[in-house]
C-alpha cells in the first residue's frame, strides 16, 4: 500500500472551478501536482494499483 499523497498545498486547490477528475469524472476542485483535476482518493487508489509510477505524487 502507497502513503497517503500529502497535498495541504494550496497548489492542489483551485477554488475558481470544478472540472471532472481524470480517474472518475465527477466534478473536483482538486489538483495534481502536474494542474491534473484529480480527486485525492482517486488518486491513491490508482497509486496502489499502479506501484512503480510516480503520476501523482510531488
Amino acid at each position: 500500500m502507497v502513503p497517503l499523497l500529502e497535498w495541504r498545498d494550496a497548489r492542489h486547490f483551485d477554488a475558481t472551478r470544478n472540472l471532472p477528475c481524470v480517474l472518475c469524472g465527477k466534478p473536483t476542485p482538486m489538483r495534481s501536482h502536474d494542474r491534473e483535476p484529480v480527486h485525492k482518493v482517486c488518486a491513491e487508489d490508482w497509486c496502489d494499483q499502479n506501484l512503480n509510477s510516480r503520476r501523482f505524487h510531488s
